[in-house]
């Protein structure tokens, strides 16, 4: 597990509804059981500095780091998809963009990982879909200073027609298998966790399922049902993850609340050990 993507995670499941900031100390801490060292938390912190993503600012526990509005943005969205608290009937049309341009060679990677995240997929070189239009992929196309033109459009062969076009642009075997994958990894890591497990075991476990299933967020577009083959695996999957992600939901929250008081109170004590009282030398 990458720092960057783990900070990631941390930050949108259970650091946003919080109020998007904390210490260094407790970033660090809350990463321990993940087995990523302060060492690499700190460099992932100050390239996320560096890309936008956090703001340094000063706590009343210490120094830390606040979401940026572009951050939360993402996270928000990441976590509507995640949860699927926002999934809305298709109306049948498909969300075409066609790049005027081809895409330099360095940035195709980032591009199709940006778009992907979005949730369209690609056609060729230039054309990409999507079932439902994402707001920020006109800020994401503009930043990276593409030129394109972009459609609503229906297939004229109705469902047969998108269906075939939904192939053309995700291989869906490929994503079914992954889910399996999925399925088959998780289950003996959130299985372990009973109710005689700590709050620090049910953490780690859940940290693992979530991070896991956030991959999900480049390969799966949620396509709409219809569209979708029978018996998807995607579906299992899901009714997986979110039985597991409630159940340790609970002692989870409780070892995070935890670990950002104990960085307060570690940081209160250093600073009264530190303060000098009058009449005793130091």
């Amino acid at each position: 597990m990458q720092a960057r993507s783990a900070l990631f995670d941390l930050y949108g499941d259970y650091l946003r509804p919080r109020g998007g900031r904390a210490p260094v100390a407790a970033l660090v801490r809350l990463l321990a059981p993940l087995g990523i060292a302060a060492p690499a938390v700190r460099t992932a912190v100050s390239r996320m500095v560096r890309q936008g993503w956090l703001h340094p600012m000063r706590l009343t526990s210490g120094p830390g780091y606040l979401l940026t509005p572009k951050a939360a943005r993402r996270l928000d969205e990441a976590a509507a998809r995640i949860y699927r608290t926002n999934r809305a009937a298709w109306d049948g049309t498909f969300d075409l963009i066609v790049l005027d341009m081809p895409v330099p060679r360095p940035d195709r990677l980032r591009l199709a990982q940006n778009l992907a995240f979005l949730g369209y997929g690609s056609i060729d070189e230039h054309t990409w879909v999507a079932t439902r239009p994402a707001d920020e992929v006109e800020a994401m196309l503009a930043e990276a200073a593409l030129r394109y033109e972009r459609f609503t459009a229906s297939h004229a062969a109705g469902t047969s027609g998108a269906i075939a076009l939904v192939r053309r642009a995700w291989n869906l075997d490929e994503i079914a298998a992954a889910y399996e994958q999925f399925v088959q990894e998780l289950r003996p890591v959130v299985n372990a966790v009973t109710e005689s497990s700590t709050d620090e075991q049910a953490y780690s476990a859940r940290f693992r399922l979530v991070h896991a299933w956030r991959t999900f967020l480049f390969r799966d577009p949620q396509l709409p049902p219809s569209l979708l083959p029978d018996r998807w695996a995607g579906l299992a999957a899901g009714t997986f993850f979110d039985r597991h992600a409630s159940r340790l939901r609970p002692a989870a929250d409780r070892y995070v609340d935890r670990c950002l008081e104990s960085s307060t109170r570690s940081l209160a004590a250093r600073h009264i050990s530190r303060t000098p009282i009058k009449g005793v030398r130091p």
